[in-house]
């Protein structure tokens, strides 16, 4: 029996357990009750009485041995799950959800990517405006309706200071900051004091466009909104401009497109009529030039705006406005083969 003892104490020294299942079995085969130091004690009943000091000794040897042993082992697997050496923190985590961007970026970026390979140049400006670059220098009249607190956010105790109603605000930041030739486009979140619906709400976006040069004509702004429709609707896109009018521009009109749901065969969408309005423009008014400092008897130039939110809904048919800013998530994950 001693012979036995001393095989299993040899074979404590060169126990490994790379895991802790292999831990477990190395458990169970040496200390259950099923186990072998469990049969050693069933053993050393039978054992001679003046040998049972020395056996009993080398039995306890052998069980503190086996449980030290897989203390260490233990300890040992507990430390190399501890060690993140080899671990890239910066890494995310897997599986990675991937997000999408939000269904008025998409359409904006667009509308920015074409406009761009046309030669336009992106501009900014702050969204809270003084009274001349948002009304005065874009030729608003002093009783002009859109003055009215019905339509324009005012910032309290500053009668002169306002959220902008329109992006035209950087486009008059635009000229009197810099010379002809001008060409760029203005994105940006705009405000207005009107009741949040289907239809409307507080905050939209827009992006308008501006190109001042000598001899522009309403045929190159034609052709550039033409160019643009197409690469924004599809190549069989058709554009008619109709007589409007804004306070900036003269001549005005108003652009619409062939619905590009029917194909111009006349549906709901479009009120049976075969086209849907998606922007207004018009020639720059001398007025405006003159008041951001550009002689209008030498340079002439061109303008059109449009609403992101009304793109958006021609381009993938959301007909509630509220949703995209709803923050749905539902909602913004129909978006994500767009991105």
């Amino acid at each position: 029996m001693i012979e036995k003892i001393q095989a299993l104490m040899n074979e404590v020294g060169s126990l490994t357990a790379n895991d802790e299942k292999t831990l477990e079995v190395l458990r169970i085969k040496y200390l259950s009750k099923k186990g072998l130091l469990n049969d050693l004690m069933s053993e050393f009943r039978s054992v001679p009485n003046e040998q049972k000091r020395e056996i009993g000794q080398r039995i306890n040897e052998l069980k503190t041995s086996l449980q030290d042993k897989l203390n260490e082992l233990r300890a040992n697997l507990s430390q190399q799950e501890e060690d993140y050496s080899d671990l890239d923190l910066t890494r995310t985590a897997y599986p990675i959800k991937l997000g999408t961007r939000h269904p008025l970026s998409i359409v904006k970026n667009e509308i920015i990517n074409i406009f761009s390979n046309l030669g336009f140049a992106l501009a900014d400006g702050p969204e809270v405006e003084d009274d001349w670059h948002v009304f005065s220098s874009m030729n608003f009249a002093e009783d002009h309706p859109a003055r009215d607190m019905q339509d324009t956010f005012f910032v309290e105790q500053k009668p002169d200071i306002v959220l902008r109603t329109h992006t035209s605000s950087i486009q008059a930041r635009v000229m009197e900051n810099s010379r002809p030739p001008i060409r760029v486009i203005c994105p940006g979140r705009v405000y207005r004091n009107e009741a949040i619906s289907a239809r409307a709400h507080c905050f939209f976006h827009q992006v308008e466009g501006l190109y001042i040069d000598k001899d522009v004509s309403f045929t190159d702004l034609k052709q550039v909104l033409l160019t643009f429709a197409r690469e924004m609707f599809g190549a069989d896109t058709k554009i008619r401009l109709r007589p409007s009018y804004f306070p900036f521009t003269e001549p005005s009109a108003e652009m619409d497109i062939s619905c590009n749901i029917c194909g111009g065969t006349g549906c709901s969408f479009c009120k049976h009529t075969g086209w849907v309005e998606i922007l207004g423009c018009g020639m720059v008014d001398p007025n405006v030039l003159e008041a951001n400092g550009i002689d209008s008897t030498i340079y002439k130039g061109y303008a059109f705006g449009m609403g992101v939110e009304r793109i958006t809904n021609l381009k993938y048919q959301v007909k509630d406005l509220r949703l995209f800013s709803e923050n749905d998530i539902r909602f913004l994950e129909e978006f994500e083969s767009a991105n």
